[in-house]
C-alpha cells in the first residue's frame, strides 16, 4: 500500500490546476525556449535514439524539441499506449503522421515496435509534473512510465533520463515510493538542472550555461 498516495494526489491536483492557468501563448513561448534548452544537453543532442512523448494540452512542449532531435538524425521512439497502460513503440517520422488516440494522446502511426523496443534507447525524455533537488519526479500516476523504467532497470539499460517542466514545478520535495527511479536532469525554459554525473555533465547539481 502507498503511504503517500494522498500526498501525491493533491500535490498532482495543485500542479495540474497551475497549468490550467497558463495561456496558449505561454505555452507556445515555453515550448521553443525548452527545445534551446533541451539540446544543449550532450545526452540528447549527441544521442542516436531517444525515447520521448508528444506533449498535448498544458504540457511543457515537445513538439519543437522532437523536430529538432529529428532534423539532427537522431532516431526518436514515441510511446504507443496499450489496453494495459502499459507502452509500445514506435518511430517518430513527423507530425503529419501522428494520429488521435484515446486520453487526447498523439501517437505515431507507423510501425509498432514492441514494448522492448526503448532498451535502445541512448536517453529517455519523461512526462512528469514535478521533479525534486534529488530528482525525485512526480508522474500522473498512470504507472505506464513505471514499468517502462523497471523494464529498463531489469535490462541492466541505463539511458539518460530527462523530465521537461515549468519553472514552478521544480519543488522541495516529491513523495517518493520504493519504485521510483530518479531522473539524471531536468529541463526548464530557465535552464537545465543535473542530478547526477554522467559523461560529459558538469557535475550534480549544477546548470548548463544559458544559451543565447
Amino acid at each position: 500500500m502507498c503511504t503517500n498516495a494522498p500526498e501525491k494526489a493533491a500535490l498532482r491536483s495543485e500542479l495540474l490546476a497551475a497549468r490550467g492557468l497558463l495561456s496558449s501563448e505561454n505555452v507556445r513561448k515555453a515550448e521553443v525556449v525548452l527545445a534551446r534548452r533541451a539540446l544543449e544537453l550532450p545526452e540528447l543532442s549527441g544521442a542516436r535514439t531517444v525515447a520521448a512523448y508528444v506533449s498535448v494540452g498544458r504540457e511543457p512542449g515537445t513538439r519543437a524539441l522532437l523536430d529538432a532531435l529529428r532534423a539532427g538524425g537522431v532516431r526518436v521512439l514515441l510511446p504507443v499506449l496499450m489496453t494495459d497502460n502499459d507502452l509500445d513503440w514506435a518511430g517518430y517520422e513527423g507530425a503529419e503522421r501522428l494520429v488521435r488516440a484515446g486520453r487526447g494522446l498523439l501517437e505515431p502511426e507507423g510501425e509498432r515496435l514492441g514494448t522492448e523496443a526503448v532498451l535502445n534507447a541512448d536517453a529517455v525524455l519523461l512526462p512528469g509534473l514535478a521533479v525534486d533537488g534529488r530528482g525525485v519526479r512526480l508522474g500522473r500516476g498512470g504507472g505506464s512510465y513505471d514499468r517502462v523504467l523497471a523494464r529498463l532497470a531489469r535490462a541492466g539499460a541505463a539511458p539518460a533520463l530527462t523530465v521537461l517542466l515549468y519553472d514552478h514545478e521544480v519543488v522541495a520535495r516529491v513523495p517518493e515510493e520504493p519504485h521510483d527511479h530518479p531522473v539524471q536532469a531536468v529541463v526548464t525554459p530557465s535552464g537545465v538542472r543535473r542530478f547526477g554525473t554522467r559523461p560529459g555533465s558538469p557535475g550534480p547539481g549544477r546548470e548548463a550555461p544559458p544559451g543565447p
